[in-house]
């Protein structure tokens, strides 16, 4: 027996905001939130120093001193996102989540770049100095999941997702397949990663990042722009509570949005040169798993990076199974790429749009590049569409891809 599955708890902290009143204010007003890094002009070779911070957040009285040892900024913002989202779906003080019942996917790229510091230390200074008891706890990739399980005691089962950009998406379909096919009541969902002028290095030295835009942080980044120089980081946390539709109506819950399909594959074929074929198949893969046809999407959240190869794969194979007949646009224009968070983080957002009956433009999008697929993007404005459901993409390092559709809920 297969379970249906819907969001019944949903929380982010964003570059543009903390909650969705706050975010969509900013997507309404069709500016970004990214800012030059004054503090990065010490690094010899940099050449992008944009990013996109997240805003400002709070923590409850649950974050004490004792608590947070073992968390670097990125677990904390996990955690946060996941208490918020546990109160948003009535869950907080529920025995059961303890129970077995509830469990985690949650993804990043990496652990607390601070802790790579103590370590390299370590090999450059042959001295353990730096080093102390929370170093490789904080450093561990899997940081966020077992912070979050640690603090709200989850006993469920954890699945760590660390695979670059589709880190917080494949969360999320992780999560789904593991109530869908009743291995789990619930699960703690999502993606998170903290800014870091090592991130932007890293992508720097592969000349992937925006660099023309140093003293004009409000245009860039650029997707699918023929004047894009390259992708700005971001920063953020996101977490879905995902449930069974079983339990969520025995409980009252609200629901968001049912999560209809997910599909995940990878190109087998190269570390960073995007497949545009194996693109097209998850998308198809994903469709196929919610019994959807490609006429049943009313609006996609494309990956949308504004590197060059990146842009013209993804939108060429979204062209291929959609022609140019559903609206597409990206909100990595206004928060930079929040890495792991991103998949996440944009699940979120394309179901608040969906509810909203409102999607917001691609911003710095003033001339399509010509060699990027023929798509209805969304520019200069937002639209407002009435649909049912909406597919939200994501692709990553290593050829690993995701598709994500969320649709409307009826019982």
């Amino acid at each position: 027996m297969t379970h249906r599955v819907v969001v019944t708890g949903m929380a982010g902290i964003s570059p543009l905001g903390c909650d969705w009143p706050s975010v969509f204010a900013k997507l309404q007003s069709y500016t970004n939130a990214i800012r030059y890094m004054k503090e990065w002009e010490v690094v010899e070779g940099l050449n992008s120093l944009l990013a996109a911070p997240a805003a400002p957040f709070e923590l409850s009285e649950r974050f004490t001193r004792r608590s947070m040892r073992s968390m670097s900024r990125n677990s904390i913002m996990a955690c946060r996102t996941a208490e918020l989202a546990l109160k948003d779906a009535g869950l907080i003080d529920a025995d059961w989540i303890h129970e077995g019942e509830m469990g985690i996917a949650y993804g990043s790229c990496a652990g607390d770049p601070k802790s790579f510091e103590e370590i390299a230390a370590l090999l450059h200074e042959h001295t353990t100095r730096g080093l102390n008891a929370t170093t490789y706890v904080r450093f561990m990739s899997h940081t966020s999941a077992v912070n979050i399980g640690v603090l709200f005691s989850i006993t469920g089962r954890v699945i760590t997702t660390t695979s670059a950009c589709t880190s917080g998406s494949q969360a999320v379909g992780y999560a789904y397949e593991a109530i869908k096919n009743g291995y789990q009541r619930a699960m703690i969902a999502g993606g998170s990663e903290e800014c870091s002028v090592a991130n932007t290095a890293i992508f720097d030295t592969l000349f992937a990042t925006s660099t023309g835009h140093n003293d004009d942080p409000a245009h860039s980044p650029r997707p699918f722009d023929a004047e894009r120089d390259g992708l700005v980081l971001g920063e953020g946390a996101c977490t879905l509570i995902l449930e069974s539709l079983e339990s969520a109506l025995e409980r009252k819950a609200p629901i968001y949005a049912e999560v209809a399909g997910f599909a995940t594959n990878s190109d087998g074929k190269h570390i960073t040169n995007p497949d545009s074929v194996k693109m097209a198949e998850v998308m198809r893969e994903a469709l196929r798993d919610a019994a959807m046809t490609e006429s049943d999407i009313g609006y996609i959240n494309a990956h949308g990076t504004a590197t060059i190869s990146g842009d013209i794969a993804e939108s060429q194979a979204t062209a291929a199974v959609f022609g140019d007949r559903v609206p597409v646009s990206t909100l990595k224009s206004y928060m930079g790429h929040t890495l792991g968070a991103c998949g996440a983080l944009e699940s979120w957002l394309s179901i608040e749009m969906m509810r909203e009956g409102w999607f917001a433009p691609t911003i710095n999008l003033t001339r399509v590049d010509e060699r990027c697929g023929k798509l209805d993007y969304i520019m200069n404005t937002g639209r407002s569409i009435q649909c049912n459901a909406v597919m939200s993409n994501n692709f990553a390092f290593g050829g690993i891809n995701t598709s994500l559709i969320f649709k409307r809920f009826e019982k």
